[in-house]
């Protein structure tokens, strides 16, 4: 028989306080080993790729019931073998107020979950035979690298690597901008050194996206296996990137302005990636 589902309606309760401080800091996500998912597409997203779902917070006032949770269209919390993935003792009912106030996105949908965190190495990635790979040096907002991720879901990337990052990978604003692609792409952390290396290693062009000593983007080959690197829009890349690099790009600039929003980038050289695969198959 069901246990009875416990039901939350303090901001004071501990579950709740572990939530709230699991969204708002990364050394306490990094502690705990869980992150924060909300949303049903974003959670699916989350299972999909095969993270543990830890605990799931729902709102029947909002829509969402217990025993549809685990069958869809609602939020199919399910294995590929049918198991639940959320089971009894791992859902807890919050009132829509409560809800309402631990919601991070302004359109809430009833279903917010605990997930178990999982690093992958530079050694996990499995490569095709002309990789595409989005590289990020030192991108700090959240929000452009979520972004990012999307458009490399969407050009079919093998891996995003994100070099000496200044945001974890586990950002609840990383995650809502990219609406789950943090989980559709296999991503990395690591230092830039390990990366050249690893390239290297692996017989991938390193193409830098810079201004200086640079050719336009759609001169240069990117058919074979190739890694686009950028950074901060601020800065731009390091010198030991500059230096590693087998060939410097840029986008042209026809107005005032001398770069781009690091996001709208990637995807104009990722996509010019496809482009030049897709006419050469």
């Amino acid at each position: 028989m069901m246990n009875e589902i416990e039901t939350i309606t303090s901001v004071h309760n501990p579950r709740i306080r572990q939530l709230l401080l699991l969204q708002q800091k990364s050394a306490e996500r990094r502690k705990a080993g869980l992150f924060v998912v909300e949303g049903r597409r974003e959670l699916q997203h989350c299972i999909d790729a095969g993270y543990e779902i830890d605990t799931v917070f729902y709102s029947e006032e909002l829509g969402v019931r217990s025993e549809e949770l685990g069958r869809p269209p609602l939020i199919p919390l399910k294995g590929e073998d049918g198991s639940r993935l959320a089971t009894s003792n791992q859902l807890l009912k919050v009132s829509g107020s409560l809800y309402e106030r631990i919601a991070y996105r302004g359109s809430t949908e009833g279903v917010i979950a605990l997930v178990r965190s999982r690093s992958l190495t530079l050694a996990d990635l499995q490569l095709g035979e002309a990789p595409l790979v989005m590289v990020l040096e030192r991108v700090e907002k959240p929000g452009n690298l979520g972004a990012v991720l999307r458009s490399a879901d969407a050009a079919g990337v093998d891996a995003v690597i994100v070099c000496d990052p200044l945001t974890d990978l586990y950002n609840p604003n990383l995650i809502r901008s990219s609406i789950g692609a943090v989980f559709t792409v296999p991503c990395v952390a690591c230092s830039s050194d390990e990366c050249i290396a690893w390239l290297k290693d692996n017989g991938i062009s390193i193409l830098t996206a810079q201004l200086q000593d640079s050719s336009l983007y759609y001169d240069t080959n990117m058919t074979g296996p190739t890694a686009i690197v950028m950074g901060t829009e601020a800065t731009g890349l390091t010198e030991a990137w500059r230096q590693a690099a087998d060939a410097h790009i840029r986008i042209p600039m026809l107005g005032r302005l001398d770069s781009l929003n690091v996001s709208v980038s990637a995807a104009i050289l990722l996509y010019e990636a496809v482009r030049q695969r897709t006419l050469k198959s």
